[in-house]
């Protein structure tokens, strides 16, 4: 067949054009981060016993997989077990106070607690916000700790540090290439959500799957065979193959079968099925919006004219794609 129309070069031009966030944004928003860090390990230092411990960056932009659409950060703040509420329910608004202590040149308004996860702090000048979640912190060394849901009062373990050590493997496996399929597959799913509100696909769901594949073998230095190769492997599998990874704890730590629709475990929490969430449909409007993907990328590889090879793009990566 001859060449398609629509080459690695402009899936990547695109992603650098309209897909990543811009090296410098990255950049203001680490600092951003690293001042909060700072001004928070200046107010523990000066004040022997306060019960939050230290606060780390997570998220997309500490691993570098964050879109040119970011609008909030994202940073881990370990409390001390022993001095957290005996309610844990009560665990996220005891910490917006101990944020509005640490930060007294903050408005008190500018720390939220909407999320059943997380303290918003709101930062008026770049409009951004810095969701900071809580941790319950007894000291391992691996820096694990528990969330712990406002609402139902929920534990969940976690390791900020090894979740970031799980993609820097993979992207040191792969050069660049894992973080740039990692954003294209996050802005096919922005783009669904755009149009069905209800559509459920988490980025860290996406992050672990380009990683299932990649231990497995698939190429990611060619983005549309990547692409293609993702979407068809959600389509052959239906999303009812279980996915773990052997990194932090052996395969045979899993659980039995759950029931659940999807079983993707963390890889650094055997217990913890990162999809319990989601129903069937959830799990068969997946599928069939990646079949529709994977069937417009392949005739995109066969289209006769440039104009017909980016509309099938366009179904993939939306209207803003030109070619």
């Amino acid at each position: 067949m001859n060449d398609p129309f629509i080459a690695h070069s402009d899936i990547r031009s695109f992603a650098e054009t309209r897909v990543n966030l811009p090296s410098d944004s990255a950049r203001r928003y680490r600092e951003q981060v690293n001042r909060l860090r700072e001004s928070l390990a200046k107010h523990i230092a000066d004040n022997p016993g306060f019960a939050l411990v230290k606060m780390l960056h997570a998220g997309s932009v500490a691993k570098g997989t964050a879109l040119r659409t970011i609008n909030d950060l994202d940073a881990a703040v370990y409390v001390k077990k022993d001095q957290s509420p005996v309610d844990e329910r009560e665990l996220v608004p005891w910490v917006a106070d101990c944020l509005r202590e640490a930060y007294p040149q903050k408005d008190p308004s500018d720390f939220s607690t909407d999320s059943p996860h997380c303290v918003t702090i709101h930062f008026r000048g770049s409009d951004l916000d810095v969701d900071v979640v809580p941790v319950l912190y007894e000291g391992d060394e691996n820096d694990y700790g528990y969330l712990v849901d406002k609402y139902t009062g929920e534990r969940l373990l976690t390791s900020v540090p090894l979740h970031l050590e799980f993609i820097r493997k993979r992207k040191a496996a792969n050069q660049t290439h894992f973080a740039q399929v990692v954003r294209l597959v996050k802005w096919w799913a922005s783009q669904r959500k755009a149009e069905n509100s209800a559509f459920k696909c988490k980025s860290f769901l996406l992050e672990l799957l380009i990683a299932y594949l990649a231990d497995k073998g698939t190429g990611l230095k060619d983005y549309p065979q990547a692409l293609e190769a993702f979407f068809s492997y959600i389509v052959k599998t239906g999303l009812e193959e279980r996915v773990s990874f052997p990194d932090y704890y052996s395969p045979s730590g899993l659980p039995g079968p759950t029931g659940a629709a999807i079983e993707v475990f963390d890889p650094v929490n055997a217990e913890n099925n990162v999809t319990d969430k989601y129903t069937l449909s959830d799990r068969q409007a997946l599928v069939e919006v990646a079949e529709e993907a994977a069937d417009a990328i392949r005739e995109a590889f066969y289209a006769t004219t440039k104009g017909r090879a980016v509309e099938l793009w366009q179904v993939v990566l939306g209207p803003s794609f030109r070619g």
